[in-house]
């Protein structure tokens, strides 16, 4: 029986006429490529490529099968497009676990994407820590988690979504407040708010960041939720450095400013789900999170100086 992923390979060798740059095309190596297309010519008992150790050349029988094999890869999408638009207009049900981080942006953008795209569908959000995210997937008591990148079981996927600058966070009265871009150096010795170890990700972040730079903040509070952090921040109590799309959580006497350290750091966000899910709403909701114009991972935020 022919397989389609015979057919797929065939069409990447005819269109590259070149086993290796067709191979890069399809992620695999050339040993299985080749072995797709010899099973392929010995299924239909005929020869659809010439080959030398310099060229790749297509025989009159694969021309011929070429536009057939375009056809027939075309319909294969086109019939997955249609099952799986026809399980959207019929309705569904998913289930997404979230960080309390994602709400300062990423989260109501997604919302905003399922309710305009999928509106069909039944979304149902529940806050839980990435620990908790991973327990309840592996359970299947949510189909899809927003995590802070953490260790995962072998049958569940993660990939990052979303990056975003850190940024200081300062009292409105603050002497580093009017500065257009402090210097990390400026926060040796100054009074900090930190993320607590109930925070595990942001703590080995900042604490990693702080050593390389031989930084010594005077940590006065440690908190685990970034909303807390800017709390203590708006009374004075300290400064603190925190994910970038928490300056939408507006506190009047809060500013934030860039942060330059001495290489790029980014605080992650990672979608999680199971590779075994047979959810049909599930792939529609995957091209959703990591849509960014065509990009694997949504722009970070710029933080204006």
């Amino acid at each position: 029986m022919i397989e389609f992923a015979q057919i797929r390979a065939f069409v990447a060798v005819a269109d590259e006429l070149h086993f290796g740059r067709a191979a890069k095309r399809l992620n695999m190596t050339q040993p299985p490529l080749s072995r797709h297309i010899q099973m392929l010519e010995q299924q239909l008992d005929v020869t659809l490529l010439e080959r030398t150790s310099r060229s790749v050349e297509l025989t009159v029988a694969g021309r011929a099968f070429l536009s057939e094999a375009r056809g027939l890869l075309q319909q294969r999408e086109n019939a997955v497009k249609a099952a799986r638009q026809a399980a959207l207009l019929a309705g569904g049900a998913l289930t997404i676990g979230f960080v309390g981080a994602t709400t300062y942006g990423y989260l109501p953008w997604l919302a905003s994407c399922l309710r305009s795209e999928l509106p069909h569908i039944e979304a149902s959000f529940v806050e839980l820590t990435s620990r908790e995210q991973l327990e309840a997937l592996k359970s299947g008591q949510i189909d899809f988690g927003l995590v802070r990148p953490l260790q995962t079981a072998e049958t569940v996927r993660s990939a990052c979504v979303f990056r975003e600058e850190l940024a200081l966070a300062l009292p409105l009265d603050h002497p580093l407040a009017g500065r257009r871009r402090p210097e990390l150096e400026q926060l040796d010795g100054q009074p900090f708010i930190m993320y607590s170890s109930a925070g595990p990700y942001m703590n080995s972040l900042l604490t990693m960041a702080f050593g390389a730079a031989g930084i010594r903040p005077n940590v006065v509070q440690s908190m685990s939720q970034a909303q807390a952090i800017l709390a203590l921040v708006s009374t004075g109590l300290g400064l603190a450095i925190v994910p970038g799309e928490t300056r939408n959580a507006c506190f009047d006497n809060v500013v934030f400013r860039p942060i330059r350290f001495g290489r790029s750091i980014f605080a992650e966000l990672h979608a999680i789900w199971r590779s075994d899910n047979r959810n049909p709403v599930l792939p529609r909701l995957r091209e959703l999170a990591f849509r960014d114009e065509g990009s694997g991972v949504r722009r970070p935020l710029q933080l204006q100086p």
